[in-house]
């Protein structure tokens, strides 16, 4: 497997290499340690809102410039904000990097703001909550993550709040950029074919001199324990009912974080590269038409965070029959744990999983970032042999320790019917 190296700036900058000769093409990322975790009340939105600014140009490269050197070059671009980051790439033909190298570092510094594009993208993201609203499951999870997040950033959507959508100012938005976008509160990753050397001495040519400034502090409070079962419920129009079912998880750092998701490759069958069709949750409630899907979601984040199942009701079932088939099922779980057979297809599920999500150059470096991110730099590079590691004895104690009333979080969403709603 191709070593990856680390290195680090004079201006504070760390840098990740791996070579990849696999295909004459380079992935290169640049991803900041800010996203909705970051964000005090009154400035919900912003990490996200920065983000589409940065594609609003910059002297050297104006808006629309970086587009079209790219597509000519026959590369890939985007952004995207995450709770606890946000993260920039292109993916280009290995003679062309320079051109992604170049407009990363102008855009950590010199990134115009203008007041009129401001205003413009102002409406975008608006539209593009409103949008989100048309989902019912936006309703609840949204719900969902205010009942179990009180204190902490994980408390709102990434998107924001329409209220502080509407508020934020052209200066709000300079100043959160100015704050964090800095070589010190950022990482950058090249994975591809390249020789690490001459790649090292080209990325401190662009970002070398960008003004070194300390880390900054970063907006983060922590989130008191919960003293028992939360529970929110959600009426919307429409004709499906969903029932949510959230328990508290460690950060993605702690050692009991992968033994959750092996966990959940055998309660739900979320994390395999396959169906879940063969998953416990899937027989107990897709196939006795209690419910029309069932999915999981465990992410890796930087603080503790939630371990979620959500369950499509099919017509005329009630949440509470979901309920009990569920809970019954992780009283089962944690009674008589996994067997042999099914630990080892979890595992398989979970790393086949993994290795599909990473077999482009593009997701590894991404991979990578994310792993400066979470401040645990092997967390990539290990993960496969920390998957293989996990026994039945693991997934029966993080389903005893984990899955528990004091540590759920509970939210439907009840649909009404539209003829009755009134504005």
């Amino acid at each position: 497997m191709p070593q990856t190296t680390r290195h680090k700036l004079p201006n504070g900058l760390t840098v990740i290499l791996k070579e990849v000769h696999s295909a004459p093409i380079i992935s290169w990322w640049v991803g900041y340690k800010v996203g909705s975790r970051n964000e005090p009340t009154g400035k919900t939105g912003i990490s996200h809102w920065v983000e589409h600014m940065m594609f609003k140009g910059t002297e050297r490269f104006p808006a629309g410039a970086l587009d079209r050197e790219i597509d000519r070059a026959g590369g890939t671009w985007n952004a995207f904000t995450f709770m606890d980051y946000t993260m920039y790439f292109e993916t280009l033909p290995a003679d062309k990097i320079d051109i992604a190298m170049e407009a990363e570092a102008d855009r950590m510094a010199n990134a115009i703001f203008d007041p009129d594009e401001t205003e413009s993208e102002r409406t975008v993201i608006i539209s593009e909550r409103q949008g989100l609203e048309n989902q019912p499951t936006f309703w609840l999870a949204e719900e969902v993550r205010g009942a179990a997040f009180r204190v902490h950033g994980y408390h709102h959507e990434i998107i924001g709040d329409e209220t502080d959508l509407r508020a934020m100012t052209r200066d709000d938005l300079y100043e959160h950029y100015r704050r964090h976008y800095c070589p010190a509160n950022a990482v950058a990753v090249a994975v591809g074919a390249f020789d690490s050397a001459d790649m090292l001495s080209k990325i401190e040519s662009f970002y070398g001199s960008i003004e070194a400034r300390g880390a900054p502090e970063l907006f983060a409070r922590q989130e008191p324990s919960q003293q028992g079962e939360r529970r929110v419920w959600v009426e919307r129009p429409g004709k499906t009912a969903f029932y949510e079912i959230c328990h508290r998880i460690p950060n993605a750092a702690h050692e009991d974080w992968v033994k959750l998701k092996v966990l959940d490759n055998a309660l739900s069958g979320s994390g395999g590269a396959s169906d879940n069709k063969t998953s416990r949750l899937y027989q107990a409630l897709v196939k006795t038409e209690i419910a029309a899907g069932v999915g999981a979601m465990i992410v890796p984040t930087i603080d503790p965070y939630l371990y979620s199942i959500i369950v499509t009701l099919r017509d005329e079932r009630s949440p509470a029959e979901a309920e009990e088939v569920l809970l019954r099922e992780i009283a089962r779980l944690q009674e008589h744990g996994i067997s042999g057979e099914e630990l080892s297809k979890a595992r398989k599920q979970a790393q086949a999983a993994f290795a599909y999500s990473t077999e482009s150059v593009t997701e590894q470096a991404y991979w990578l970032a994310q792993s400066f991110v979470l401040d645990k730099e092997d967390w990539f590079d290990g993960y496969l042999d920390r998957l293989t590691r996990v026994s039945a004895d693991d997934v029966l104690d993080v389903a005893e320790r984990y899955l528990v009333p004091k540590n759920r979080v509970v939210g439907i969403l009840q649909p009404t019917d539209p003829a009755t709603e009134r504005e």
